[in-house]
């Protein structure tokens, strides 16, 4: 199986390069499947070809109760595979809550509230760690101060892309590529934000439910495009939206 080139360089792909890069070297004479296994660690599940979920059966509701992730020979799901080996934690809490509501409402055709903001984290979402006066800025979107006026206090921040569907996106970098940050709990220890464990646990249903994301064109953090250098970057309402 070969797959895209990856830039491993990038600076969002940080947390997955080892494994990644180690995987990608496997996966020469290998599907995705047996790469991610021939690196993962104990703690988390196995991941099997796609041919092992049963027809029918629901994907999150299969990874629970086999603890097994059915994986296909894509990009999309070498990603996925990747934030598993990374954040362990966190993945099995969202497939925990993924699989109680299928439990709970079955599948019809429309996920609900809670499956819906589980399923935009999962494949769009990223975490940041940064201090109160970007945080403000982002609430509001005020493009001009979180990127230009308080550029400098980007130096103190750190965003983690979780979201697999948009680690996807970005091995092509456009422009547009936007995360849905979780926004943080009241009182939260910031230096905890990128924290696998912590994390996990601030995933409450109630939380989720209200889907507590702001968008961020992620292109737009300092270091992570040359062109954002330039303030005429961010003069761009296509993709630096004002609030409502």
């Amino acid at each position: 199986m070969t797959l895209p080139a990856v830039d491993w360089a990038q600076p969002w792909l940080a947390p997955y390069r080892a494994h990644g890069e180690a995987a990608a070297q496997a996966m020469s004479d290998a599907s995705v499947a047996s790469a991610l296994q021939a690196v993962k660690p104990p703690s988390t599940p196995d991941f099997v070809h796609q041919g092992h979920l049963p027809a029918g059966q629901p994907y999150e509701a299969h990874i629970f109760q086999t603890r097994t992730v059915p994986t296909r020979d894509n990009l999309h799901d070498f990603f996925n595979g990747l934030v598993w080996l990374a954040f362990p934690e966190t993945k099995r809490r969202l497939n925990e809550l993924q699989a109680a509501e299928i439990a709970r409402t079955g599948i019809g055709a429309t996920r609900g509230p809670l499956r819906d903001a589980l399923t935009l984290f999962d494949e769009n979402g990223a975490v940041l760690d940064a201090p109160d006066a970007l945080w403000k800025a982002l609430g509001a979107r005020d493009w001009n101060a979180l990127f230009v006026t308080q550029r400098a206090l980007w130096s103190e921040a750190r965003l983690l892309v979780f979201g697999h569907a948009l680690l996807e996106k970005l091995v092509s970098p456009r422009k547009a590529a936007t995360a849905h940050v979780l926004l943080p709990l009241p009182d939260a220890e910031r230096s905890l934000a990128l924290d696998d464990a912590a994390l996990a646990r601030s995933l409450s249903p109630e939380r989720l439910a209200r889907k507590p994301f702001a968008p961020l064109p992620v292109l737009g953090i300092p270091g992570w495009c040359a062109a954002n250098v330039s303030a005429e970057y961010y003069d761009d309402p296509k993709v630096f939206r004002r609030g409502p």
